[in-house]
């Protein structure tokens, strides 16, 4: 996979140290603590220093999404990924990456930002995006709705990633629909609703395949 993926791995690396970079531009004009985290009020609470800011965090990304890239490659059933599917691996990393540490650095610099406007609304996309390639998934052990019922039983794993595609997209598109109100408990309860139908729907179709 990293052999047929060599150009993307190289771009997407770039792209993901290109944030340490532009803090070593910025390195004069950001305060020696920076913003680091946010509450669900959408305030700063929680401070770092610059170093950690320009350096950590970007590497600490990055290493993730090379431990995601080995982790695929580990994947015995790796030959089944999709070739989109496998692109929303290699490029989610990086796109975050991007966005969090512009973030931390315009909020480091005075700017207000909208942090829970914006996560929403980047998290609602991601699961549309991802709700749409659910169906496209095929049986592996990193990628997808891995469940012992899906894992196990094709036709389980199909059906639940097609429903599961529907669920997420819905539930991406709420999640947008509902940003500009600002309620973190929104967020959370349909992230829950999103884990648990889907989960509930494979098991019953488990329970289903079984009794047949």
């Amino acid at each position: 996979m990293i052999k047929k993926n060599k150009v993307t791995l190289i771009i997407t690396t770039i792209a993901m140290l290109l944030p340490m970079f532009i803090g070593l531009l910025l390195w004069d004009k950001l305060p020696e603590q920076v913003p680091s985290h946010w509450g669900i009020n959408g305030e700063v609470d929680g401070w770092c220093s610059k170093p950690f800011a320009v350096f950590f965090f970007p590497g600490l990304l990055l290493g993730f999404h090379w431990l995601c890239v080995f982790a695929s490659c580990a994947d015995p059933k790796n030959k089944n990924y999709h070739p989109k599917v496998l692109q929303i691996v290699l490029w989610i990393c990086p796109v975050l990456s991007l966005i969090l540490n512009t973030m931390v650095y315009a909020a480091a610099l005075g700017q207000e930002i909208a942090v829970e406007l914006i996560m929403s609304l980047l998290s609602g996309l991601m699961f549309v995006i991802i709700g749409n390639l659910l169906p496209k998934m095929r049986q592996s052990y990193t990628l997808g709705i891995k469940l012992p019922w899906t894992l196990n039983n094709e036709e389980n794993w199909n059906k639940t990633h097609r429903f599961g595609g529907k669920i997420w997209v819905a539930g991406g598109v709420f999640i947008m629909a509902t940003a500009f109100l600002g309620n973190f408990w929104i967020l959370m309860t349909v992230l829950a609703l999103m884990c648990i139908v889907p989960t509930l729907y494979s098991y019953l179709l488990y329970r289903r395949q079984k009794g047949a």
